[in-house]
């Protein structure tokens, strides 16, 4: 099969690179997804970058959508010909969906309702799972004000869709006029252009000084600085999937104590398995409702999977990132 892969972490042009692979056969528990297409998501071009490679080689990315072709021992063979989208493909595994084809346990190749794309399949993995577990744990939100961090990008964009039909107002932060506008097609009631606005004192003025109820955050490492700013009124929760910097970060005890302030953080990758099973059956229910609006925003082939790569990494793309396979 045709498939990309690094031996080395590198930067993309450096250390990418096409050619043949064998085709997966399937194991007991596991089926084979003929695929065509894979999301690239930020994490990959990170793990590409730094990440210690625990193989010889990786083929990257944990996204993709496809056909079962083949079904291992245990599975049944009514599965073959199954339209499904992948979790977790290159999660704590080498062989992730930049290629023709991949092997992995059943439950990880989930069905694809018929009136969803292999490209907006490509994207539920990690952008649209990670956005279900965010407003799950963000609690009810019907009537409160919610701080989207990173808006107009592709999680965020998930987050408020789903934030605007559970009745919240959604405020989201964006770093350009494009993604603005992008945002507010998704339901954002207010943008504010976190490169050149103060945020704080923005949210502030719209929720009449009193700060949001809920932020859901896509960057732990800026919005810490935040809170002592008054951005989450006191008894608010901030639930936080991402930080740009992975290292320390300091936050201000006597505004969580004082406020009364609730922490949330979660990796998607890392989900109970209760709770992966309830994201899964809420997610496939919105398809299904098809109450989800996709953006796709590049396509590319597997040989330009560099060019992918620093696409994601230049962080002007609105809409995701997809390899046609």
């Amino acid at each position: 099969m045709k498939a990309a892969w690094y031996s080395r972490n590198g930067e993309a042009r450096d250390v990418l690179q096409v050619g043949e692979l064998p085709d997966p056969k399937p194991g007991p528990g596991e089926v084979r997804v003929r695929l065509a297409a894979s999301g690239v998501n930020p994490s990959d071009v990170k793990s590409r970058r730094g990440r210690p490679l625990g193989n010889e080689l990786v083929v990257p990315h944990s996204d993709g959508a496809g056909v079962v072709d083949a079904v291992g021992a245990g599975v049944s063979a009514s599965r073959i010909g199954q339209r499904v989208w992948i979790w977790n493909g290159q999660w704590q595994r080498s062989m992730g969906t930049a290629c023709e084809a991949i092997a992995l346990p059943g439950a990880q190749a989930v069905e694809l309702p018929e009136g969803t794309s292999f490209d907006a399949g490509a994207c539920l993995g990690i952008p649209a799972l990670t956005a279900v577990q965010a407003i799950h744990l963000a609690g009810p939100l019907a009537g409160r004000d919610v701080l989207v961090t990173g808006a107009g990008n592709a999680v965020g964009h998930y987050v408020t869709q789903l934030a605007t039909q559970a009745g919240a107002r959604v405020i989201g932060t964006v770093g350009s006029e494009a993604k603005a506008v992008h945002a507010r097609a998704a339901g954002v009631a207010e943008t504010i252009d976190y490169k050149h606005e103060a945020v704080a004192e923005r949210v502030k003025a719209l929720t009449q000084g009193r700060g949001v109820d809920v932020v859901i955050d896509m960057d732990f490492s800026s919005t810490a600085r935040l809170l002592s700013q008054g951005v989450l009124r006191a008894h608010g929760q901030l639930v936080c999937y991402g930080s740009n910097d992975t290292g320390d970060v300091a936050i201000h005890f006597r505004t969580l104590n004082w406020l009364s302030l609730g922490l949330k953080f979660f990796l998607v990758y890392e989900l109970s398995p209760a709770g992966r099973s309830r994201c899964v059956a809420e997610l496939q229910a919105l398809l299904n409702a098809g109450r989800l609006q996709h953006s796709i925003g590049s396509r590319f082939s597997l040989n330009q999977i560099a060019t992918a790569h620093e696409t994601v990494e230049a962080g002007r793309e609105i809409g995701n990132v997809v390899i046609s396979l």
